[in-house]
């Protein structure tokens, strides 16, 4: 097939070496940012944050973030164009779950008369929440749902990506606490392009089950 989706996903692959001389031009960055605001979340819970590390500043706090694990991934932070942090609420509350109800009518997407019936919905987050309080499980779960979002946006810019799980939540916890500002980070985007020569990941034949192990048509 030569459909341009399966062109740039055929492309896409993990880089393992950036060029920090390449930077994501800003109208790419603009569009990343929307694409990544536009993620779709169960009932429109959007229980995330994402923190773009931009600065050199910002990229030294995350270097300095895998001090103890992962330092496979530490040259990422500074090398890389840009790495995005996706962070998952593990207390979305009800009241939190308002602000989106109340996004849902102002937008013009929900009529006002259905306000209270939407906020009914919330019982999804409530069957995925213990006694603490805690749903983590679930958000973390909606933040997957932009993290494919995102690197799908970023194979049909053309702006190469490794997805990071390989990321030390405690140390990015204590590192950049008012940017997440409760939120956990469990995973990471690095973007930017990859190092020509460098990177031995780059130009490999895709490796994929074929079709028949993985999709089922009934």
């Amino acid at each position: 097939m030569t459909h341009p989706i399966l062109r740039d996903l055929n492309r896409r692959y993990t880089v393992k070496k950036y060029d920090a001389s390449k930077r994501i031009a800003a109208e790419d960055l603009a569009v990343i940012k929307e694409a990544l605001r536009l993620s779709a979340s169960s009932i429109n819970s959007q229980p995330w944050r994402f923190i773009i590390v931009e600065s050199e500043a910002a990229k030294q706090r995350l270097h300095d973030s895998f001090v103890n694990k992962h330092q496979f991934n530490q040259p990422h932070a500074k090398d890389a164009s840009h790495v995005v942090l996706l962070a998952y609420d593990p207390y979305f509350t009800q009241d939190k779950f308002r602000k989106r109800v109340d996004a849902e009518v102002s937008s013009g997407h929900l009529p006002a008369e259905m306000y209270d019936n939407f906020m009914g919905a919330y019982a999804f987050a409530q069957a995925n929440t213990d006694d603490r309080g805690y749903n983590g499980g679930w958000t973390k779960a909606q933040v997957y749902l932009a993290l494919g979002n995102l690197l799908h946006t970023l194979a049909r810019l053309g702006i190469d990506s490794t997805p990071m799980e390989g990321v030390d939540p405690e140390m990015l916890a204590e590192l950049f606490k008012d940017e997440l500002d409760g939120h956990v980070c469990e995973v990471a985007v690095a973007m930017g392009y990859h190092k020509d020569g460098e990177d031995y990941n780059h130009g490999l034949p895709k490796a994929r089950l074929a079709m028949d192990e993985v999709i089922t048509m009934l």
